[in-house]
């Protein structure tokens, strides 16, 4: 298990002093990162062999969120790891060990040269351990669209929703469905399922659908391919 610790900034907070959604996510995936980094496997390891690990689906379920000033841990671990397919759980907990978010996480190796997924390198297998899975619902690989629907305001992406691979990052994605809910509801559960990757310059166009239950945002192209898929649960 990899941890760090950190306190919440006002930067990082929403209109009510607590921890946001996207601030959230970027910790989530800052604490995957430090531990490349730890171990020798982050930015420029990646780079020399050409290789970047991306995110199939999320699933995190937020007991409450931080708040300004908070002292937090953050900590994951990769607890299962088959030929193409890794697992990550991460939590988040206060400093008297009160644990605020859990979530779970499928990645896959893309090689940038071949342009495609490839079998996970020896090198990454350093990131196995034996501690075992958060007991948390199976984390769905593809998620469904359905109920009434309509569409959101259309996004371009520009140079801040990028990260180093150049595509936009994870966590733009959930804030650009949570910016097309209209509902104001403080969500306790966000899966999603990563289709496509979107660069610079891509139209990305949202569509709402309501089940009663939740709310699904498709972040699709113009044609209408997903690039993510985030579902939003109360």
């Amino acid at each position: 298990m990899y941890s760090f610790t950190s306190t919440v900034r006002y930067s990082e907070c929403d209109e009510h002093g607590n921890l946001s959604i996207v601030g959230l996510v970027n910790y989530l995936q800052d604490c995957s990162t430090f531990q490349c980094e730890e171990l020798g496997l982050g930015l420029e390891h990646m780079r020399d062999i050409k290789i970047a690990w991306l995110l199939a689906a999320w699933q995190i379920e937020i007991e409450r969120m931080p708040r300004f000033g908070e002292k937090i841990q953050v900590s994951t671990w990769c607890y299962d790891m088959k030929r193409t397919l890794a697992s990550r759980n991460f939590c988040i907990k206060t400093a008297d060990g009160e644990t605020l978010v859990r979530a779970d996480s499928l990645w896959f190796v893309f090689d940038r040269e071949k342009q495609r997924p490839v079998r996970i390198p020896d090198s990454e297998l350093a990131f196995k351990t034996d501690e075992p899975r958060l007991d948390m619902p199976d984390t769905k690989r593809k998620l469904i669209c359905e109920g009434s629907w309509e569409d959101g305001k259309r996004i371009v992406v520009s140079e801040q929703h990028l990260d180093t691979n150049l595509h936009v990052n994870n966590a733009q994605y959930v804030l650009m469905a949570q910016q097309a809910s209209t509902s104001g509801t403080a969500w306790r559960r966000i899966c999603v399922q990563y289709c496509q990757q979107a660069r610079l310059g891509d139209i990305i166009c949202p569509r709402i659908y309501r089940d009663g239950v939740a709310e699904t945002v498709a972040l699709s192209d113009t044609d209408g391919e997903p690039y993510a898929i985030v579902r939003l649960e109360a």
